[in-house]
């Protein structure tokens, strides 16, 4: 039986994606204007950056304790194995809690067998690993096969991005106020990255054009092989730099190929509109393992 893949809303990948892998979305929750709607499946991310231009921040939450009782007992009466690839756990307690549940399920059903990954990634960085995972699935490899994969993308994806305004990261205690009010001064434009699955300011660049180039000289840095690798660009409502941003990743590294998807709700309503993020691995994996 096919490995079965599982992913929060956090990965940014569309509703599509589940419905084509036949993966499991587990939809982080996301509050606006009073009303509380489902990541992906009940909400498109315009609706997060209209409110927060109007002012109004929206809140985030992790999915329901009775989500994931649910998914896990439905797989384990099927006699399923399969891998729930999982937002940070430093950035969300969505992680611990898919454990906290795993357990209390494995009481019932103590043969279920599923391994939860704290991929320590946000958005196409955790996205990338699951699209991998699914393509394995897809083509009948085993759960460890899939598992050696997903903890070797885990270990080695880099995570390059910027916001527009830092303030929004700040509300949501994802980074210092210090950091935030620095940001806004001067065209300053932060580049960021994920170390050990939190979010750290990396440098503070004037202007757009400048930053930009900076993502690929830190690419340059960073990245290995990036001419063999699909590289992950999102973003906030602002396409028109992430197309830019690939035109100069093509004409740079020639990767196979550079998958773009708007970054959902529950990771916009943090980020603020605007935000670019590109995601690459800085090692690739053995070919004969």
């Amino acid at each position: 039986m096919q490995v079965k893949i599982l992913a929060d809303s956090a990965c940014d990948l569309p509703l599509d994606f589940y419905t084509e892998q036949n993966a499991t979305l587990l939809p982080l929750k996301v509050q606006v204007n009073g009303n509380e709607y489902e990541d992906v499946k009940t909400i498109q991310p315009q609706m997060v950056y209209e409110a927060i231009r109007n002012g109004n921040i929206p809140k985030t939450s992790q999915p329901s304790p009775v989500l994931f009782e649910e998914a896990f007992t439905n797989m384990a009466k099927n006699n399923e194995d399969g891998i729930y690839i999982a937002f940070s756990s430093a950035l969300s307690g969505t992680y611990q809690t898919a454990v906290m549940i795993l357990d209390q399920v494995k009481e019932n059903y103590p043969n279920f067998d599923l391994t939860i990954v704290d991929t320590k990634c946000a958005s196409l960085g955790q996205g990338l690993i699951v699209k991998e995972a699914a393509r394995l699935a897809a083509n009948n490899a085993t759960k460890e096969e899939i598992l050696k994969d997903v903890l070797f993308r885990v270990q080695h994806m880099e995570h390059l991005f910027t916001v527009e305004d830092l303030e929004y990261l700040a509300k949501g205690g994802r980074v210092s106020k210090a950091s935030a009010f620095l940001g806004g001064l001067l065209n300053i434009k932060p580049l960021l990255n994920v170390e050990d699955g939190k979010l750290v300011p990396l440098e503070k660049i004037r202007g757009k054009k400048k930053l930009l180039h900076r993502v690929i000289e830190v690419m340059k840095e960073r990245g290995s092989q990036l001419n063999e690798q699909i590289i992950g660009i999102s973003h906030a409502d602002n396409e028109e730099t992430a197309l830019e941003m690939r035109r100069m990743i093509e004409e740079e590294f020639h990767p196979q190929d550079v998958y773009i998807s708007a970054i959902g709700s529950a990771i916009g309503a943090h980020t603020g509109p605007g935000t670019i993020a590109i995601f690459f691995l800085n090692q690739l994996p053995k070919k004969n393992e």
